[in-house]
């Protein structure tokens, strides 16, 4: 069972669901038979490699709200972080454009290590304040999976894997993705958002069986019981 993930390095939401489809899946009985691939999505693509601001700063421009009402909106979601685990800090997140952050994630892809660099690109971006778009920090993060000094080097002096991710955003597209996170499941079945972990069961065990049929083998000579008796 294939299973893609249309997610932003920069949206808050995407790393509650990772969270909450990790959970669900680690207690899927067939988890061993699900493949896992990040596609990349930009909520903004039109933001500057480094934005000269802060979050807050950046959503009450881009959004047209009241700085206290974006408050409002941080203290909720990193409360909704909280009860997965997660320990969002908004006051230090740096603004960047994650355009090579999801080509960092490609090749790491290539070696193996796309989920590890997912899960470390979103917690240094949510709880530890790094900057996704400074080539020094990805480097690090690059090296850190033990990916090959002149691989990272490729990436950061080439657009290599560029078009793999702007394949992504228009695949996205062309499936009606408009907000992220987003899972496609086999692509029959696709869920909007950090749904609940129970919600990502229920579609898991769902699809395993749309793809994994029951076939009944009826034989008369088989002896059965039903609600009128058992055969004789």
């Amino acid at each position: 069972m294939k299973i893609e993930i249309w997610s932003d390095v920069a949206c808050p939401w995407c790393y509650i669901g990772k969270r909450r489809f990790e959970a669900a899946l680690a207690a899927f009985p067939h988890r061993n038979s699900v493949e896992v691939t990040w596609r990349s999505y930009q909520l903004d693509p039109s933001l500057p490699e480094h934005y000269d601001g802060t979050e807050l700063e950046y959503l009450s421009t881009r959004k047209g709200l009241a700085p206290q009402q974006v408050e409002q909106m941080f203290g909720h979601v990193a409360q909704q972080a909280r009860d997965e685990g997660l320990d969002y800090h908004f006051d230090k997140v740096v603004v960047a454009n994650s355009f090579t952050a999801h080509r960092l994630l490609h090749l790491a892809k290539v070696h193996g290590k796309q989920d590890t660099a997912k899960e470390r690109l979103l917690s240094g971006h949510f709880e530890h304040g790094k900057d996704i778009g400074s080539r020094e920090y990805l480097e690090s993060l690059g090296a850190g999976l033990g990916i090959d000094a002149a691989e990272l080097e490729e990436l950061f002096t080439t657009d290599k894997y560029a078009d793999r991710v702007r394949f992504d955003f228009e695949e996205g597209r062309s499936l009606g993705i408009s907000g992220v996170p987003f899972f496609v499941i086999d692509r029959k079945f696709g869920l909007s958002g950090a749904q609940p972990a129970a919600t990502f069961t229920a579609a898991l065990h769902q699809a395993w069986q749309d793809a994994n049929p029951l076939v009944l083998v009826d034989s008369a000579d088989g002896g059965a019981c039903g609600p009128d008796g058992c055969a004789i």
